[in-house]
């Protein structure tokens, strides 16, 4: 709540308030600012308060007022060499087939920013990663200790490391994988700086400006984002509880003829929702039919049974690519993440890898190997798993405590949670408590108001949470 100071009035705090969210992208290009006397009863502050903070908003060329319709944010400028750029982007796309230019959802960049603006100190119940105390270890420290000793540093430290990744990390993944039945040669392994990074590399080595592309949705709004701004046409798939949505697949390509299609096969983000060993064969045989690639982002594998589907362990990896990471399970800010090709492709994605950086952190890599190796790594998942289980159950009971309901059935880290109101709207009065949330509008490839969001199991099992949950959802 504002609270009038002799430092700031009212006006400034409220102004300054939703100027940091616009400039931070916590709110983003497009979303509706509440109307004046919904945002006045909101911050228990004067009609006038509020249309004063506006004025100031628009002075400053942040919002935009549209005509009996309310207060916008604004998008941001383009600068002249974009605005041709731009252009020929949309003269190119005709050409090639006719297909309108899509508009990149920046707004997809909020949940991340979030990440690194923390509203307050209490469990973020957006958040994509487990707590901090969740990931704290020994065994890392040790493991860089063991790789920076002055004669191993001397060794890689002082020239470029191996275009493809650490050798001796490559050979611990092969050898990881083979629990969860893929079978991947260390020379089909490249490594990358995260698994963000690896699906963004197997884009750009596969695919082409006006690329069809089939994503599952809901989906993770990153991918979505990241595809459209490469100039791809992205091809919604509905995820169902087997799998994706094989007759739509099928549609489209008869129709649009993708060349590739991102799946999450186990633990889906953000339903929950595990491949089925028949969804899968009949996903592999409509890419042999039509002739495209499969990428399986398994981000979520630490916390999955091994023996769960995966379409890369029936396919052999051929015309499957298999990406993996290490940021959900150990640390976010390592960095280090992987794909697995089939042979053909692992020079050029070796090729594109290099373009984009070079090479990778030999020095975390090396550390990575020696965590892998000595089955800490192995021994760390497993109490995680002990954990989010015992935590699932706890946010399970406080959310149907709190009149929410379960679009799906709770597994994994996250849970698609059914509120009953608009969530877009919910997430900004959230924000002023400190919560930040994830709304279901950010996991459609075209935003659209949803009653549904996605929490962390880790990060809400706390019942201060829920109360204001409940008590701002009652207002709204």
């Amino acid at each position: 709540m504002l609270m009038k100071t002799a430092s700031q009035s009212l006006t400034e705090q409220l102004f300054t308030r939703f100027a940091e969210r616009i400039r931070t992208r916590l709110l983003a290009p497009g979303a509706r600012l509440p109307s004046v006397r919904q945002c006045a009863l909101q911050q228990g502050v004067s009609p006038s308060t509020v249309v004063a903070a506006y004025d100031q908003l628009l002075a400053q060329g942040l919002v935009e007022a549209r005509k009996n319709r309310g207060f916008y944010v604004r998008e941001p400028a383009a600068a002249p060499e974009k605005q041709t750029q731009d252009a020929i982007n949309m003269v190119a796309t005709v050409v090639r087939g006719g297909f309108q230019a899509q508009h990149v959802p920046v707004n997809a960049t909020a949940l991340i920013r979030g990440m690194f603006h923390r509203s307050s100190e209490q469990p973020q119940p957006g958040m994509g990663v487990f707590p901090p105390d969740w990931l704290e270890t020994t065994f890392m420290a040790t493991a860089v200790r063991k790789v920076t000793s002055n004669k191993v540093l001397q060794s890689f430290s002082l020239q470029y490391g191996e275009p493809a990744g650490d050798s001796g990390l490559r050979q611990a993944l092969s050898q990881k994988l083979v629990a969860h039945n893929v079978q991947a040669a260390p020379n089909q392994i490249v490594t990358t700086v995260g698994a963000t990074h690896a699906l963004d590399i197997v884009s750009r080595t596969l695919l082409r400006a006006g690329d069809c592309v089939m994503v599952e949705e809901p989906g993770w709004a990153i991918e979505f984002a990241r595809l459209a701004a490469l100039g791809m046409r992205i091809l919604p798939v509905p995820r169902r509880a087997d799998g994706p949505d094989l007759e739509v697949m099928a549609r489209y390509c008869e129709l649009h003829s993708p060349k590739l299609f991102v799946s999450v096969s186990v633990f889906h983000n953000p339903t929950g929702y595990c491949l089925t060993p028949g969804s899968a064969h009949r996903v592999l045989q409509l890419a042999n039919t039509h002739n495209f690639h499969i990428v399986e982002d398994d981000t979520y594998s630490h916390i999955a049974p091994d023996h769960a589907t995966r379409l890369c362990a029936l396919d052999g990896l051929q015309r499957t690519i298999y990406v993996g990471g290490f940021a959900k399970i150990l640390a976010p800010g390592w960095r280090v993440g992987f794909l697995a090709a089939p042979t053909s492709l692992v020079e050029s994605i070796v090729d594109t890898k290099l373009l984009g950086t070079l090479t990778t952190p030999a020095l975390l890599e090396k550390a990575l190997a020696w965590c892998i190796d000595q089955g800490q790594l192995r021994r760390h998942s497993e109490r995680i798993r002990t954990r989010l289980d015992q935590a699932r159950g706890r946010s399970v009971k406080l959310a149907l405590a709190h009149g929410c309901r379960f679009a799906t059935s709770p597994a994994g880290l996250f849970g698609w949670v059914d509120t009953g109101v608009d969530t877009d709207v919910l997430s900004q009065r959230m924000l002023d408590e400190g919560y930040l949330l994830a709304p279901g509008a950010l996991f459609h490839a075209e935003r659209q108001p949803s009653t549904l969001m996605r929490i962390n199991f880790a990060t809400t099992q706390d019942a201060q949470f829920w109360d204001t949950f409940a008590r701002l959802r009652a207002e709204q």
